[in-house]
């Protein structure tokens, strides 16, 4: 069965200018991955080895009703806000995006007390990360369009570490080359009001995960990203995320992860294939009989960005899975139509 080394805490996963590799179960004090050492053959200065992270925080939120994606990211030439809500009952899906210029924006070094806003006279996006009080926070404003409705959001998510053990780690692209990423399962409360329609979330029923990333991804990005969350038979919170991205060693070191009741099991790599196309179901399998999964899209968005000289296209599909996962004391979790959400990207930048 496949295990994965746990590390103790660190402060940072750069030390003596070189990057950590490994698995870690509390946030790094701070990620400034400037602090490597030359990570490029030519000794670029700070500010154009700078240019060259990409960063972003994002989350899925969904109860019995409803699933929100939201995501902020800063990829340098450009940032991208963006918003969907997906009604499960009635299938209907509002998207809301927002393009800005980069400039000296950055997202937060820390999560013990930070807070990022993208703000303009019709859209408002703003998130508190807030670990030293057990929270992360999300704030949403955007204002009604020709096609889209209003929408408002507070969400609070609860880190309590009875609640929460959350997956850092830190994978390297190449020796010099790395990438973080921080993932929690937590309960969440708060309000979401679309077009005028309150919806009140209870933690008891409603589930999120908040994701951190930051790397000196390629220039040519490539990644799939797959997740989802609900309860089981026996009422308990579970939830995944699993990628496929470019980091080395994806076997020792990789970011796929399970949590049940709060509880971290690493998984194992796997291989997304989409035998029939995007549209059609996804397979996600491992080879150590771990992850077992069926991602079935319901709706498929697809937009793109050319800004500049960059080219990107983004896919993103809410839908549900059905198949197996294996936790760490090799239970067998069962999906039967949970809900979730696949992402596919392409970004050159």
């Amino acid at each position: 069965m496949y295990t994965r080394e746990i590390q103790a805490p660190r402060g940072s996963p750069v030390e003596n200018g070189k990057p950590l590799t490994g698995t870690w179960d509390k946030a790094f004090a701070q990620v400034n991955l400037l602090d490597i050492r030359r990570p490029y053959t030519l000794p670029l200065p700070p500010w154009l080895r700078d240019q060259r992270i990409k960063e972003w925080e994002s989350f899925s939120v969904q109860d019995e009703r409803f699933i929100l994606e939201a995501f902020l990211g800063n990829f340098k030439l450009f940032r991208i806000a963006q918003v969907f809500v997906y009604g499960k009952e009635n299938g209907e899906q509002y998207a809301f995006r927002k393009y800005l210029p980069g400039g000296n924006w950055k997202l937060p070094q820390r999560l013990a007390h930070a807070s990022v806003e993208c703000r303009s006279s019709r859209f408002f996006f703003r998130i508190h990360t807030w670990l030293n009080a057990d929270t992360v926070k999300l704030e949403l404003d955007i204002a009604a369009a020709r096609k889209q409705p209003s929408l408002a959001a507070h969400l609070d998510f609860n880190m309590r570490s009875q609640e929460v053990t959350p997956a850092a780690v830190s994978l390297n692209f190449t020796e010099a080359r790395s990438m973080y990423a921080f993932k929690a399962l937590a309960p969440v409360r708060g309000d979401i009001v679309l077009d005028g329609q309150r919806l009140s979330l209870e933690a008891a029923r409603c589930s999120g995960l908040f994701r951190d990333y930051k790397g000196f991804f390629p220039y040519r990005m490539r990644g799939v990203y797959c997740g989802g969350m609900g309860f089981d038979e026996e009422g308990r919170r579970f939830g995944f995320h699993i990628a496929e991205n470019q980091a080395k060693e994806n076997r020792e070191n990789n970011e796929n992860a399970l949590w049940i009741n709060g509880s971290l099991t690493p998984l194992p790599p796997v291989l997304i294939t989409m035998p029939n196309g995007l549209e059609s179901d996804w397979v996600i399998q491992d080879v150590d009989g771990m992850v077992d999964l069926v991602f079935t899209p319901k709706k498929l968005n697809r937009y793109g960005s050319r800004i500049l000289l960059t080219n990107g296209d983004f896919f993103i599909s809410m839908g549900y899975y059905n198949g197996m996962l294996v936790s760490a004391n090799e239970e067998r979790i069962q999906l039967r139509n949970h809900w979730g959400i696949g992402e596919k990207l392409y970004l050159r930048v």
